[in-house]
């Protein structure tokens, strides 16, 4: 910071401004310019790219100083706020003509990241949400959040640290407010895992519009949640927050509930692979026509529903779309001339509406009555709550058409956004100026006439106004007396006349007062657009479920999706002939292998065998996918199709470490797994892929059989679980609710062919060396693998040089518990060990003759721990 130094008393008012906003750039308005000091200006030259410069360059200690134009500002303004800071906008805040002393100044907006209405890079089919949180306990959390540009306003109450991560993270926040900073723990874990900005809020504003919005909360907690997001937008904005709609507060079990770690395993809205949309159901799904549209689509996605009459709801509407192809069609054409009415609105409100904007509310606003013809066609009977709630609002439309330009610039203060016709004085202006340059016209002609100079011209500039310049060489032919030198150039002379200089007189008024007027009449209808933003706002929320669901009628018909008949309180899955909707359309329907998924109310396990690139993983998500469609009411890929209604997704599939928490993906891996065995119930859906492959693998196959019996005995999910561990299949002989399936692969002259269809009963080989193969492996260590692979299926024993091999002895301990991942590599190593005892010798002859293979963890441990006591 700067030091304690006498300073001009500019700079005097810049760091008394500044020191209101120690996190957050300041931009600070000079003339044209923004400019930043001190250590602002050395960041930002280095995140902007622009040159650094100081301030009182002669001194001992000069100010650093860098600078940006006022009129491309917004684009710096941008790339500081996606680099996750802060930037205060200070303006002059008093007309410098009539200032007394230094021009006053203030911040007029602080933007952030969560606050940010539009960015270059900003996606118009997703949110950008600004979060409020109220810890009250560990079991406590009270969570609200807004998307400033759309006016989105939600409440909720979570009750664990996991649940608001969840949250948090579905809904992509790009900033969490907190009352201080006494969370540390938890706002340092938000920031790692999220990546979000944290800040706070530590007064509260009290403003009669914080209580009309918050009016349909009842719970305390709930609305002082809201009240502390308010309260910081009040504060950093600064302006109108009248678009902001009535808060609504949900329940997140109200929804089908899938964690972050599901919903990124499914690749739901990104990609695992890159983090982008395509390659996800929301790349599959979105057909929307509007921004509107594919916002809400996202959050449908986050959040299907539990409810069977709202899902049968929504797919009897998609139904009727897809039987009326031809009005289906008109509905699109108009649905692609609506603009965004949410941020049109939320535009309106903040002030920062031009006449494009306005055109566009109206070219909107006027698809409305063909979308309530078109849909008034169809319905029946189904589409009544939409078709009222179709809203026109005729008067914006009307306003807009009589007052606003077709042709209006996108600046809103230098004229040509009012329609002639209008308004009367500014009509009267506008002749002024008209006739006064057809005048001048005219006077051109007159004077190159009467002087014979043809190159004799009229011109204008902002320094002198209206001139008329004649070449040097053809001084000599002006007449004396009439004509007034105004200005000399290089090779010509300017001059005024008496007519000229009464008539630029009347033009320039008549220019300056019809601009002025201009913006007092554009500022007026704005204003009487704002009363509309609530019916807007409405309407947008319409339009958008109208627009999502024909996005998936257009789907549904495309890919030759099928109604699924949706059963509350069933627990029997009848899946025939599924596909993974993303990979479908990714290979194409004729490439494409369908499989069913059949399980009755006695099975709640399905166990997945079959060798890798088989298609097990495919398996398992498709069956995910088709839930998660069927419960946003869209139709789903498959013959027949009859579901329960779940209540949650647990899914673990695919390896990833977790860097940030530097945990591995084993324990990742075992974290994933708790969440699904501590909350699923027997309305949840639950897919464990290879569980227990990143630890030894007697560790892992234990692990692997005590969640498939707790899963059985205790939690009753239907479940698919995917395996290499051969072993386990002997467990449909014990778990009557446990079936054994498998991917069906070919093989013939040593070459295997995966035909990646499901069949009843378990693999009969894991077919590993072959996939290796596959994947390019050079030919002599494949023939070594298989020559292992031989040996090891024989059970014979590992031969050993004893005269290059060190001696080993057998270690155990009472405390330590055995190893049974080192049973197989010590059992063939004994012949090591010589000068051995009796004891011993048992010992060694016993180990050397069971077959640990043949062995459930438990028989092997009990068997170990025998042997181990003859030791003693």
């Amino acid at each position: 910071m700067p030091q304690k130094t006498k300073h001009t008393p500019m700079m005097e008012q810049y760091l008394a401004i500044k020191a209101q906003y120690p996190d957050a750039f300041l931009f600070y308005r000079l003339g044209d310019f923004y400019e930043l000091f001190y250590e602002d200006a050395i960041n930002a030259s280095q995140l902007l790219e622009v040159t650094l410069t100081s301030r009182n360059r002669n001194a001992d200690d000069p100010i650093p100083m860098c600078g940006v134009p006022y009129h491309a500002a917004r684009g710096y303004i941008d790339v500081l706020i996606e680099k996750g800071y802060k930037v205060a906008i200070c303006e002059q805040v008093e007309d410098p003509k009539t200032a007394k002393g230094m021009v006053k100044r203030e911040v007029v907006q602080l933007v952030t990241p969560g606050t940010a209405i539009e960015t270059k890079n900003m996606d118009a089919k997703s949110n950008n949400y600004l979060s409020a949180l109220v810890v009250a306990n560990d079991h406590e959390f009270n969570l609200s959040y807004v998307d400033l540009s759309t006016g989105e306003l939600k409440a909720t109450c979570l009750t664990s640290k996991e649940d608001l991560i969840n949250e948090l993270s579905s809904i992509q926040t790009k900033e969490v407010v907190f009352e201080n900073l006494d969370e540390e723990l938890l706002q340092e874990e938000l920031k790692n895992k999220l990546g979000v900005m944290i800040s706070t809020q530590t007064t509260m504003v009290e403003n009669a519009e914080f209580s009309y919005l918050t009016s349909e909360i009842e719970e305390e907690k709930t609305v002082a949640v809201l009240k502390l997001l308010l309260s910081y937008l009040s504060v950093t904005q600064k302006r109108s927050l009248s678009h902001i709609q009535k808060a609504e507060s949900y329940i997140p079990t109200h929804f089908l509930k899938m964690d972050h770690y599901s919903k990124h395993n499914l690749e739901l809205t990104s990609s695992i692979r890159n983090g982008q949309k395509k390659g996800t159901l929301l790349w599959l799904l979105d057909e929307t026509k509007t921004a509107m549209g594919g916002r809400l689509l996202k959050q449908w996605i986050d959040r299907p529903l539990i409810q069977e009459a709202k899902i049968k709801s929504r797919q009897l509407i998609v139904e009727n779309l897809m039987n009326h192809f031809f009005e289906r069609t008109d509905l699109n054409e108009a649905l692609t001339r609506v603009y965004d009415l949410e941020r049109l609105a939320g535009r309106v409100a903040f002030g920062n509406v031009n006449g494009r904007d306005l055109i566009q509310l109206k070219t909107s606003l006027q698809q409305v009555p063909q979308l309530i013809d078109i849909i008034a066609i169809i319905n029946d009977g189904e589409w009544d709550d939409l078709l009222i709630a179709l809203d026109p609002v005729t008067e914006v439309v009307e306003l807009i058409e009589h007052a606003i330009d077709e042709e209006a610039p996108l600046a809103i203060k230098d004229g040509g956004v009012i329609k002639d016709g209008y308004h009367e004085k500014l009509d009267q202006y506008r002749d002024a100026m008209r006739n006064g340059k057809k005048w001048i016209a005219q006077l051109e002609a007159q004077e190159r006439e009467k002087t014979g100079i043809k190159t004799l011209k009229i011109g204008y500039n902002r320094v002198f106004g209206y001139y008329i310049e004649v070449t040097k060489s053809n001084l000599a032919s002006l007449p004396e007396g009439t004509y007034e030198r105004k200005q000399t150039l290089a090779n010509a002379e300017r001059f005024i006349t008496p007519d000229l200089k009464e008539k630029e007189t009347l033009i320039l008024e008549a220019e300056e007062k019809s601009v002025a007027l201009e913006y007092e009449l554009f500022t007026a209808v704005r204003e009487t657009v704002k009363q509309y933003i609530e019916r807007l706002q409405k309407l947008a929320k319409t339009v958008a479920t109208i627009d999502v669901l024909q996005s998936f009628s257009t789907i549904s018909e495309k890919y030759h999706y099928i109604k699924p008949v949706m059963k509350q309180g069933t627990h029997e899955i009848n899946l025939l002939e599924g596909r993974h909707p993303v990979v479908e359309k990714v290979l194409g329907q004729q490439r494409y292998v369908p499989n069913s998924v059949v399980m009755n109310e006695q099975t709640d396990i399905l166990l997945i065998t079959g060798p890798n690139m088989s298609g097990k993983s495919t398996y398992m998500r498709q069956l995910a996918l088709t839930v998660i469609m069927a419960q946003m009411g869209c139709f789903v890929p498959a013959e027949t199709a009859e579901l329960p209604i779940f209540d949650q997704i647990f899914t673990r599939i695919g390896a990833a470490d977790d860097l940030i928490s530097g945990q591995s993906t084993f324990m990742v891996e075992m974290m994933e797994a708790n969440q699904a065995l501590r909350h699923a119930t027997d309305r949840s859906l639950i897919l464990f892929d290879e569980i227990g492959r990143g630890t030894a693998t007697y560790d892992g196959m234990a692990l692997a059989e005590a969640i498939i019996e707790y899963i059985h005995q205790h939690v009753h999910a239907k479940t698919l679980f995917s395996t290499h561990y051969h072993e386990l299949t002997v467990l449909e002989e014990s778990l009557q609710g446990l079936e054994n399936i498998h991917v069906g692969a070919v093989e013939e002259d040593g070459e295997v062919v995966f035909l990646h269809k499901m069949m009843a009963g378990p693999a009969d080989k894991s077919y590993g060396i072959h996939v290796a193969k596959l994947a390019g492996l050079p030919e002599d260590l494949l023939i070594r693998a298989a020559a292992i692979l031989e040996k090891l299926e024989k059970q014979e024993p590992v031969v050993i040089d004893v005269e290059q091999a060190p001696k080993m002895a057998i270690k155990t301990s009472v405390e330590q518990e055995p190893r049974l991942d080192i049973l197989e590599e010590e059992q063939g190593q004994l012949s090591l060990f010589d000068s051995l005892n009796p004891n011993e010798s048992e010992v060694i002859k016993a180990l050397q003759t069971i077959n640990l293979l043949s062995m459930t963890p438990l028989e092997a441990i009990n068997t170990l721990s025998e042997l181990q006591g003859k030791l003693k």
